[in-house]
């Protein structure tokens, strides 16, 4: 097992030994395509599992998806939060969608490799995805205000995970005026309420209900 999976282990101690070796394998699949194609920032790639695996698990802190969940990543890059997602949960069904072709190739090659089945990956702009979810999951793609108008239309009305359906930002520093612009009620999980790595002391998840 790679040791830099631990962190994961840590904090999720339920998984199966199919779940800690995809996790495990996620360190030399990003590093190679990483050298190939630039999906993770240089800085960053030695911090993978802190910074982009574990980061991406902070939404499983906040809420544990009910098997046959529908969940759309927006912006996923090379791949977060969807696929560290997508591992913790295989029971739901993830689909990631990036503007950037080459990152959506980043993304199936991994998920091949990692014999993932329950993800669908699309280069798309996710006004052009035709299809309802019970949640939209994004990392610091765009401000609230921003990002409400391309998910319309895209969250089913009815719910039954223990959150009403709506979306799940992974987000960073101040976001007072951001939030407040957004004239929107939004609900703030500070995630070093559930990690201890310094990393965590400004991140945050927050959630917020979209209705039709």
């Amino acid at each position: 097992m790679n040791s830099s999976v631990n962190i994961i282990t840590q904090y999720f101690d339920n998984l199966s030994e199919d779940q800690i070796e995809q996790f495990s394998m996620l360190d030399s699949l990003y590093k190679d395509w990483n050298s190939q194609i630039n999906v993770i920032s240089r800085k960053d790639i030695d911090e993978l599992y802190v910074k982009h695996v574990l980061h991406s698990l902070g939404i499983a802190k906040i809420i544990q998806f009910k098997d046959h969940t529908k969940v759309l990543d927006v912006g996923t890059g090379g791949g977060f939060p969807g696929i560290p997602l997508a591992i913790l949960f295989p029971n739901v069904k993830f689909v990631l969608v990036d503007s950037i072709g080459k990152k959506i190739k980043v993304v199936n090659e991994i998920v091949d490799r990692l014999g993932i089945k329950n993800v669908k990956a699309y280069h798309k702009r996710v006004e052009e995805i035709n299809d309802q979810f019970d949640f939209v999951v994004t990392r610091a793609v765009a401000r609230i205000n921003k990002f409400i108008p391309w998910i319309k239309g895209k969250l089913s009305p009815e719910s039954f995970n223990e959150l009403k359906n709506g979306v799940l930002f992974l987000k960073g520093g101040d976001l007072t005026e951001e939030i407040d612009e957004s004239n929107k009620k939004v609900k703030i999980y500070p995630l070093s309420n559930y990690f201890s790595e310094d990393f965590f002391e400004t991140k945050v998840v927050l959630y917020l209900r979209v209705k039709k």
